[in-house]
């Protein structure tokens, strides 16, 4: 956060600069010589339009980053039926025990007790595993997207002037950088827009679809560079 605010500081502190020694220069005293160098022309202050974007989050709003979830969590569907049914079958037999009679002997207890330990054990590493599968998947597929967003970005900063594109996807160790404040304009969803217009053919999932709740992943994938003036 702090490094975006530097950023941010710094392009400003140096337009103002720019302006103010324009200003207060002296004049060159002339040469001796009856000719005269052509005068340079004076520093012209650039005002700075700040780009503020979500990249991964774009990435994973457009209709093609919402299929690619929507049609991975059909894909894992029987995989969480099959948890589930786990799930219950250990919830039943923990019923069975809490409930067992007074007539059922320590062993019998103990060795209900231990299949349940099993079983849940077996679920946590099945849930894991399935998880980090998932997750592995989602990101591969939205990476994807987010790759050939970048020309979309690109194209979008440029011809609506700005001299800047900041990114607000997240903390530093996740790829991104985190804005406290910025004199900018967030352009995440126009970007979203760009996007879906060069992919005319792949509609949005519908509001129910599972695409709504799915976890918003944080793909790896190469950004667009700073555009310069």
């Amino acid at each position: 956060m702090n490094s975006k605010l530097v950023l941010v500081s710094a392009l400003a502190a140096g337009v103002l600069t720019t302006a103010a020694v324009a200003q207060t220069a002296p004049a060159t005293p002339p040469a001796a010589s009856t000719v005269q160098p052509a005068a340079a022309p004076a520093p012209q202050a650039v005002p700075a339009k700040v780009a503020i974007i979500e990249y991964e989050e774009v990435a994973a709003a457009t209709n093609e980053g919402q299929k690619a979830v929507a049609d991975l969590q059909k894909k894992y569907e029987p995989k969480k039926t099959q948890l589930d049914q786990l799930r219950n079958e250990i919830d039943s037999l923990t019923k069975q025990l809490q409930s067992a009679p007074a007539t059922m002997n320590e062993e019998e207890k103990a060795t209900r007790a231990r299949t349940i330990d099993t079983k849940q054990k077996q679920l946590q590493r099945d849930a894991e595993d399935a998880q980090n599968e998932y997750q592995a998947d989602v990101q591969e597929a939205i990476g994807k997207v987010a790759q050939k967003l970048g020309p979309v970005v690109m194209k979008y900063v440029q011809q609506n002037g700005y001299t800047m594109l900041l990114d607000n996807t997240g903390p530093p160790q996740q790829g991104g950088l985190s804005v406290l404040w910025a004199p900018g304009t967030d352009i995440s969803q126009a970007v979203v827009d760009e996007y879906n217009k060069t992919t005319p053919n792949i509609a949005a999932p519908p509001p129910s679809a599972p695409a709504a709740t799915a976890p918003r992943p944080r793909p790896a994938a190469p950004k667009p560079a700073t555009p310069t003036k």
